[in-house]
C-alpha cells in the first residue's frame, strides 16, 4: 500500500497570529531529525527545551507536541504539559516520564495513545519523515483549568483563547 498523501500544513499556521517568543532545545533543532532517544522506541525520553522572550501579561505556559503528519484526519498528540508556572522557563530532558518529575502544579494531558507522560516518535515505517511540533504557549491566565483527564485537543482549544504568544521548534523523523 502506498501511503503517500499531500503534505500537512503546518499545525499553527490555520490559526490566528500571534505573537512570538524563542524556544531553544540542546536535544533537538528545528527542521533536522531528531536523535532516536527522543523516539517511542530508541529511549522515549523528553527533549530539553528553554524559552525566553515571552510577553510580560504571561502568567503560565502549556507545552505541546503535535505530529500533523500521522496518517489520521487529526494528526497525533504526543505530549501536553498543562498549567507550567511563568518562573518555569525550561523542561530539563526527560521531565516527560511523569507527572512527578515536572515542576510545581504542572501536569501532563492524555496522549492520543492514553499516557500520561511524553510519547516519543513513532510514524509508521516507511512513511517518510514526520514533523514533531514542540510548542510552548504563552497564556494569560496561570491555570487552563482542565483535568488531566482532557484530551490535548481540548487543552490546545481552551489555550487558543488564552495564548498571547507562542514558540515552535520542529524537528522531524521517520523510521
Amino acid at each position: 500500500m502506498d501511503l503517500q498523501r499531500p503534505v500537512a500544513p503546518a499545525p499553527y499556521d490555520a490559526l490566528p497570529a500571534t505573537a512570538t517568543f524563542t524556544v531553544t532545545s540542546t536535544d533537538i533543532t528545528d527542521g533536522v531529525p531528531m536523535p532516536a532517544l527522543h523516539s517511542l522506541t530508541g529511549g522515549n525520553v523528553s527533549p530539553q527545551l528553554s524559552w525566553s522572550g515571552f510577553p510580560p501579561q504571561t502568567q503560565s505556559f502549556l507545552l505541546t507536541c503535535f505530529d500533523p503528519d500521522a496518517p489520521t484526519p487529526s494528526g497525533y498528540w504526543h505530549w501536553t504539559v498543562a498549567d507550567l508556572d511563568v518562573t518555569v522557563t525550561e523542561m530539563e530532558q526527560g521531565w516527560g516520564e511523569s507527572d512527578l518529575t515536572l515542576p510545581g502544579a504542572s501536569f501532563h494531558a492524555r496522549t492520543d495513545g492514553g499516557a500520561f507522560a511524553y510519547e516519543g516518535a513513532a510514524p509508521p515505517p516507511g512513511d517518510g519523515p514526520h514533523r514533531y511540533a514542540f510548542a510552548v504557549h504563552a497564556l494569560d491566565v496561570e491555570t487552563l483549568e482542565l483535568s488531566h483527564e482532557e484530551s490535548a485537543t481540548k487543552f490546545s482549544f481552551v489555550a487558543l483563547f488564552h495564548t498571547v504568544a507562542r514558540a515552535v521548534i520542529t524537528p522531524t523523523f521517520e523510521r
